[in-house]
């Protein structure tokens, strides 16, 4: 049996990578994985927006955990295929307040006893108050609890330190999650932990572990004080895959992909298989697997025996200490297939449309529902763009054929007064007594569409009306021929025609000797616009004297949407951040230097160059 755990980083995006592409169902992806026990962290959806197949794979029983207030944010899932091994209980959260309705009975709570806020020793935030409770901590779906008779599964998805006020709320998130393992252990209870811990737990596990500079003072964080303190030998915890790769160097699960850092395996490992002892004679191997793309994060598993053998010389088998009886008919309250959106009780709107009604997706994707959406994205910036008012008739008057720029001026002034009366009716009894569109007339009104000009909105203007000279609007009983009417040419054309017209007026016209010299030959055109065009040529990069690599600005600030140029060597251990973060004598130049410079100013630098010459 194998247990496993993946940071993806967004169910959405998961499909958009290979070979999870390749898959027409999500059933595929989750029997890709090849583990009967599958705990993803980062879902980043909710509960209204998960796709169908995401919740109702045909052979895993599915429990998921959403954030209270955010949407497409945090959340965790838990997989159990149901053809080898089944769930006896599952909770939401560690504290226990979390609970469905109605709430869970006794026998529906995996454990008796739950952690409480007065009974353990919290840390203050920035203005030295303690938490009361665990409401906060609980409120961004971050644990599942599943019970599966052997042991009991803790999925969770410990928060980041994102800032100094941040880190208060993640020590005491690491804390409620010691004191539930600790409560359970107490009551007899074997417990597998799982998921994206994010911590190191060793300078081993840290890509710049092994430099002078951190060795010395790598635990001085309290978040790694008190991993290092929870975990074995001075713990109860011990770090599943670890055991088989005590030395093991690169053995990173995490990377930082907006600086390529993967290429070069520079990066973390902060997801971990955490046991209690008496789980390790079950565990056979542990590894993880960097080969599997589609985040940011890598998978790490488990694999059980199928048999132990104990001190005392009995055999005990697997398949008769781990509950494998199938699907039940009764999973635990929290599984996905008892939600009452798949039930059958609740109507769900998309009932009120018939099958005839929906519209087949353009999108060619083998799972394109899993696409990222606006409303499952977060942050996300939105405007509303400005609708045309359909209420009202918009009509507008084709010029005459005349080139003369007085008739033409004099037609556009006097549109808004000879419109027919029958348009100044009230439009929606027109429209109800206009006859409905007749598909067996399209054909023969092809050829009348053609000559139909292209209408343009009331506040568009042609090109030629800024060209035209003033005249005196007409009275308003002027009219209009059916001639002028019917035979008018595109606006495109007409503004053709006040190009000649304008160029053949006397006014407009030059000696040829001057036209000639203020119009640039070809050759000085030419040259002019590639060098308006060309694309910068990138600097030479100091140090390793190669050409730099051009980066855009994607933080929010004033500097978004601008360009600059780096190093162009990937990163790497001990690759120079700068003298204020690396000290010069730890610096590794096979990797990336400090060279740094705005597109602005190597464009600048080459103009002024080139004047110079």
């Amino acid at each position: 049996m194998r247990i496993l755990s993946w940071n993806i980083n967004g169910v959405r995006t998961l499909p958009q990578y290979h070979p999870w592409n390749t898959f027409t169902s999500f059933q595929g992806i989750l029997e890709h994985l090849k583990a009967d026990i599958i705990c993803f962290q980062e879902m980043k959806t909710s509960r209204s927006s998960l796709p169908r197949c995401v919740a109702l794979p045909d052979d895993f029983e599915a429990f998921f955990s959403f954030p209270q207030n955010k949407g497409g944010y945090s959340g965790v899932a838990v997989y159990a295929d149901s053809r080898t091994v089944t769930p006896l209980r599952a909770e939401e959260g560690l504290s226990g307040i979390l609970q469905p309705k109605p709430p869970l009975t006794s026998d529906d709570r995996i454990s008796r006893s739950y952690p409480c806020a007065h009974e353990i020793e919290l840390m203050p935030d920035e203005h030295g108050s303690t938490p009361s409770d665990f409401a906060a901590l609980e409120a961004e779906g971050r644990a599942l609890i599943v019970d599966f008779g052997l042991f009991v599964l803790i999925n969770v998805y410990c928060p980041n330190e994102t800032s100094d006020a941040r880190l208060p709320f993640k020590i005491n998130f690491h804390i409620m999650l010691q004191d539930r393992v600790r409560k359970l252990m107490n009551e007899g209870r074997e417990v597998v932990v799982v998921g994206d811990i994010n911590i190191c737990a060793t300078p081993l596990d840290h890509c710049d572990g092994h430099l002078a500079s951190n060795t010395a003072t790598f635990y001085d964080h309290p978040a790694r004080a008190w991993f290092h303190g929870w975990l074995s030998p001075i713990g109860c915890m011990t770090d599943a895959v670890r055991t088989f790769w005590p030395g093991r160097k690169g053995m990173y699960t995490c990377w930082n992909m907006k600086i390529s850092a993967r290429e070069t395996n520079y990066g973390t490992r902060v997801d971990y298989i955490l046991v209690t002892p008496g789980m390790l004679p079950w565990i056979k191997h542990g590894d993880i697997q960097p080969s599997l793309r589609g985040s940011d994060h890598c998978p790490i598993y488990i694999d059980l025996h199928d048999e132990i053998t104990t001190d005392a010389g009995e055999r005990l088998f697997l398949r008769d200490v781990l509950p494998m009886d199938g699907k039940r008919e009764d999973p635990p309250r929290l599984a996905a297939r008892l939600w009452e959106e798949y039930s059958g009780k609740q109507t769900l709107l998309s009932t009120f449309f018939g099958k005839g009604n929906k519209l087949r997706s353009p999108s060619n994707s083998p799972l394109s529902s899993l696409s990222p959406t606006p409303d499952t994205q977060l942050p996300r910036e939105h405007s509303d763009a400005a609708q045309p008012d359909h209420t009202q008739p918009v009509v507008v008057i084709p010029p005459p054929t005349h080139p003369s720029l007085s008739s033409r001026k004099s037609v556009c002034t006097s549109t808004n007064q000879i419109l027919p009366s029958s348009l100044h009716s009230n439009p929606i009894s027109s429209r109800q007594t206009a006859p409905p569109p007749s598909f067996a007339k399209r054909k023969s009104s092809d050829n009348a569409a053609k000559k139909v000009p292209k209408k343009l909105k009331g506040s568009q203007s042609k090109l030629s009306s800024f060209f035209a000279q003033p005249s005196v609007s007409p009275p308003c009983s002027q009219e209009i021929s059916s001639g002028d009417v019917t035979d008018h040419r595109d606006y495109i054309e007409s503004d053709y025609q006040l190009a000649l017209e304008l160029s053949a007026s006397p006014e407009n016209s030059l000696p040829q000797g001057l036209l000639a010299s203020a119009m640039p030959s070809a050759s000085q055109s030419k040259a002019a616009w590639s060098q308006l065009m060309a694309p910068v040529q990138p600097p030479i990069c100091l140090v390793h004297g190669e050409p730099a690599k051009e980066h855009t600005v994607n933080k929010p600030g004033p500097n978004k949407g601008k360009t600059f140029f780096l190093c162009s060597r990937p990163v790497g251990p001990g690759y120079d951040k700068g003298k204020s973060e690396r000290l010069r004598e730890e610096v590794d130049h096979r990797y990336r230097c400090n060279f740094f410079k705005w597109t602005s100013d190597v464009r600048r630098e080459a103009k002024d160059k080139s004047s110079t010459s």
